[in-house]
């Protein structure tokens, strides 16, 4: 196997639609094929192997990112969680970001999958495979009338919050140490948009819910339970990362764990900081193999949304962990199952098709 650009990597999370959405929109589309200071766009693909994943939408609150990022890299650390958005204002921002995939699929530089055999078809031709996913349900009403409209559009995943709290959950707060036991459970129409969701065949991702409302949803919902983005909480106690216990339900439900790239999550000590050796990775992804099974993990970089270990600043720098994988004893069945075959199997139970 040539570990430089094989298996392929389909990736549990990334954030560049924000990136490009900040730089000026329509405007920095260009960026993606041509080549842009960012983790995830073309070239950067083509070098290191990268297949393609979830594109987030995602819509930021007004915050100074620098200074929560510096605030992380000092634990212990509270940072307090923004307030709820308006939700027409989110759904602009929304609607912004969604046409921003859309333009690049119209320009060639990647496939909006709207099923499992989307993805496999457009990795064989060698096209970018993209899932239209949105990051924190701030933008929908309480009828669903944006959200099935999304859907129409090609929208196939979702996340109940970012962290913030919504109409439908409580997020848990990025807090060094610390459990997801941070709050309440999901709102009477948090239980309807799960239901909803089901009904559509629409993943719901659990990675930012606080742990009343991953326990709501795995008591209602009939799909697996997924975390797109999350780590070992045995390994580093961050709010953001999951319990044994969570890992269980995830387990039972044949659910999927994506490994999270961002230091915070996987620095024993909870820093915001780069300095991550590979091992470290390793450590976690062997503590969710051993709590799932071979069958529920793989990886989901937040590449484009974080700071991650310096080896791997962008997708090209993904064969690094891929010879990291081969050395520490990972063959290549198991190396293919975590790098994308593990995702298309819970899509597949999920969606259907």
């Amino acid at each position: 196997m040539d570990t430089r650009t094989d298996p392929a990597v389909f990736d549990g999370h990334n954030d560049v639609l924000l990136k490009l959405y900040q730089a000026g929109g329509m405007a920095a589309a260009d960026g993606f094929a041509a080549g842009r200071e960012g983790a995830v766009d073309l070239p950067a693909a083509r070098a290191g192997g990268f297949g393609g994943g979830f594109f987030a939408v995602y819509v930021p609150s007004p915050y100074d990112l620098d200074h929560k990022m510096k605030e992380m890299d000092a634990p212990p650390y509270d940072l307090p969680l923004p307030d709820m958005l308006e939700e027409g204002a989110a759904l602009a921002v929304v609607m912004a970001q969604a046409a921003i995939l859309l333009e690049l699929e119209r320009r060639g530089d990647l496939r909006l999958c709207r099923s499992v055999t989307d993805i496999r078809a457009a990795m064989a031709a060698g096209v970018l495979a993209a899932i239209f996913h949105v990051e924190g349900a701030d933008a929908l009403d309480r009828d669903f009338h944006a959200l099935d409209v999304l859907h129409a559009a090609g929208l196939r995943s979702l996340g109940p919050v970012w962290s913030r709290p919504t109409i439908f959950g409580h997020g848990v707060p990025f807090r060094y140490p610390s459990t997801g036991d941070t709050g309440p459970g999901l709102t009477d129409d948090g239980i309807r948009l799960v239901r909803h969701c089901n009904a559509r065949r629409i993943m719901l991702d659990l990675s930012h819910l606080n742990e009343a409302g991953f326990r709501d949803v795995a008591r209602v919902s009939d799909a697996p339970l997924v975390a797109t983005h999350s780590n070992a909480h045995a390994l580093t106690p961050h709010s953001r990362n999951l319990t044994d216990w969570q890992l269980g339900a995830i387990r039972e439900s044949d659910g999927m764990v994506g490994l999270n790239f961002a230091s915070a999550f996987l620095r024993a000590d909870g820093r915001m900081d780069a300095d991550v050796p590979l091992e470290t990775m390793l450590r976690h992804l062997d503590h969710l193999i051993a709590h799932l099974g071979e069958d529920r993990v793989g990886l989901g970089s937040d590449y484009d949304g974080a700071v991650v270990p310096e080896a791997l600043t962008t997708c090209a720098g993904l064969p690094a962990l891929r010879d990291a994988m081969a050395a520490h004893g990972y063959d290549d069945a198991l190396m293919a199952r975590l790098c994308h075959g593990n995702w298309l199997r819970v899509l597949e139970r999920t969606w259907g098709t």
